[in-house]
């Protein structure tokens, strides 16, 4: 007797309701109770439309947390990786054991036997120039890693700005309305 059996086995979820496993259908229910309900609450005052961007920061993150899945981890999983790792992760720094004599020295070796390979093939000053082309690569791949990092910052810096204006934007509403 054969029995075909799936090569993902492990990624096989077993579905409850219309093709949703029991985490996906329990969230969608939490992110429309809690959607209507801040839509419902908010409609009369501030309009359908502003009440329903209003309600869009509250039911993402509950929907996501159904449906998003990143190599394994949840969305909340995920999310508090990248929180512990942009805010509390060290940075790492490397001591090194080889004295400043020893790598200058190591240098030295290493230069003249370039020079001797450099006399037996006829070459001249090709060293010295293949050693601005080093310098010069490196400085270009400084610069790209610090455009990098510095686009990574900016990135940070709208994500905080957006979810600002949204606090701003629901705390002026409930300062109005609710108080």
């Amino acid at each position: 007797m054969v029995i075909e059996v799936n090569k993902d086995i492990d990624r096989y979820k077993e579905t409850v309701v219309m093709g949703l496993t029991a985490r996906q259908l329990i969230f969608s229910i939490a992110s429309v109770v809690v959607g209507g309900g801040i839509v419902l609450l908010l409609y009369r005052y501030v309009g359908l439309t502003v009440s329903a961007y209003i309600a869009i920061p509250a039911v993402a993150p509950i929907a996501l947390s159904g449906f998003y899945s990143y190599n394994g981890m949840t969305f909340m999983q995920m999310m508090k990786k990248k929180l512990h790792f942009a805010f509390k992760n060290k940075p790492l720094t490397y001591l090194s054991t080889e004295g400043e004599t020893e790598v200058e020295k190591i240098r030295m070796e290493e230069l003249t036997a370039e020079k001797k390979a450099g006399k037996k093939k006829g070459k001249g000053n090709s060293i010295d120039s293949g050693n601005k082309n080093n310098e010069n690569n490196r400085s270009n791949t400084d610069n790209k890693e610090d455009f990098e990092t510095a686009k990574k910052g900016m990135v940070k810096a709208l994500i905080f700005l957006i979810a600002a204006v949204f606090s701003f934007i629901g705390f002026a509403v409930w300062y109005k309305y609710f108080r």
